[in-house]
C-alpha cells in the first residue's frame, strides 16, 4: 500500500496541526521513514533517546519490566500516534520499550534535528508547546479517574476507551481489531490475567460483548457506559 506523503500525514498528528504547509515542509526535510514487522522492538526501555516516531499505519504497545521481568502495559497506539509522548522535550532515555504489534509503518524524527529546527523556527515551537502542554493535561485526568476506580470498572474504562480509539462500527457492533491477549489486557490495567477472564467471560454472558480471535466485538456500548457509571 502506497503511504501518502510525510507532510500530509504530519498534518494530521495532533502536534503539528497549527503548522502552516511552508512550517510542515521543514519538519518533513529531518522525518525518516522506517518500517517494523509484527512483534519486532522499535526501541528499549532505558536506552538512548535517538528519535521520536510516529505511527503511519499500524499499531504499536509500549510496556515497562519490573524487576522480576512482568510486563506493564504503558499504552497502545495506532495511526497518528506519536510515542514517547514528551521524547522531543528532555534528554532522559525511552521511558519503555515499544513492540510493533502488527507489520508497521513509522515516521521517525530524530531528537536532534528537531531541537536544531525549534531553535532556527520560534513559531514551530510556539505552536508545539501549546499542543504538549494540553497532551500532558488529558494524560494527568486520565491518570485520576483509572487510580481511583476498582478492577472492574478499570476494565470497563480500558473496553470503552479501546472502542473510541480502535473501533469500527459495523452493523451497530464496534470491532476493536487489536491482537490482544488477556495478559496484555491485564498488564494494561494492573491486575490478573484470571480477574481478566472472569470480567470478560461475565461481559460476554450478560450480552455486553464477544471475545473473537484477534479482536473484541462489542455488542452493546450504551450498556458497558451505564455499567461503568454504575458504581
Amino acid at each position: 500500500m502506497k503511504m501518502e506523503k510525510p507532510s500530509v500525514f504530519l498534518h494530521k498528528v495532533p502536534l503539528f496541526h497549527d503548522l502552516t504547509p511552508q512550517e510542515l515542509e521543514r519538519v518533513e526535510e529531518i522525518t525518516i521513514s522506517r518500517s517494523a514487522a509484527r512483534r519486532a522492538t522499535v526501541f528499549t526501555e532505558g536506552s538512548e533517546k535517538e528519535a521520536v516516531f510516529f505511527i503511519q499505519n499500524g499499531l504499536v504497545k509500549t510496556y515497562k519490566t519490573d524487576e522480576n521481568g512482568h510486563e506493564q502495559i504503558v499504552s497502545f497506539l495506532k495511526s497518528g500516534d506519536m510515542f514517547p509522548h514528551t521524547g522531543f522535550f528532555n534528554q532522559n532515555p525511552y521511558p519503555a520499550t515499544a513492540e510493533a504489534i502488527v507489520d508497521t509503518r513509522l515516521l521517525a524524527i530524530p531528537v536532534r534535528s528537531f531541537e536544531r529546527l525549534m531553535m532556527n523556527h520560534p513559531a514551530i515551537t510556539i505552536k508545539i508547546m501549546r499542543v504538549m502542554g494540553d497532551k500532558i493535561r488529558e494524560l494527568q485526568e486520565k491518570l485520576q479517574v483509572l487510580s481511583g476506580q476498582d478492577v472492574k470498572h478499570r476494565v470497563l474504562s480500558f473496553l470503552l476507551q479501546l472502542a473510541e480509539q480502535h473501533g469500527d462500527i459495523q452493523d451497530n457492533k464496534i470491532t476493536i481489531n487489536l491482537p490482544m491477549t488477556h495478559q496484555e489486557i491485564a498488564n494494561s490495567i494492573g491486575t490478573t490475567r484470571e480477574t481478566i477472564n472472569r470480567l470478560l467471560n461475565q461481559f460476554n454472558k450478560e450480552e455486553l460483548l464477544q471475545i473473537e480471535r484477534g479482536r473484541i466485538v462489542i455488542i452493546d456500548l450504551e450498556a458497558l457506559k451505564l455499567l461503568k457509571e454504575h458504581k
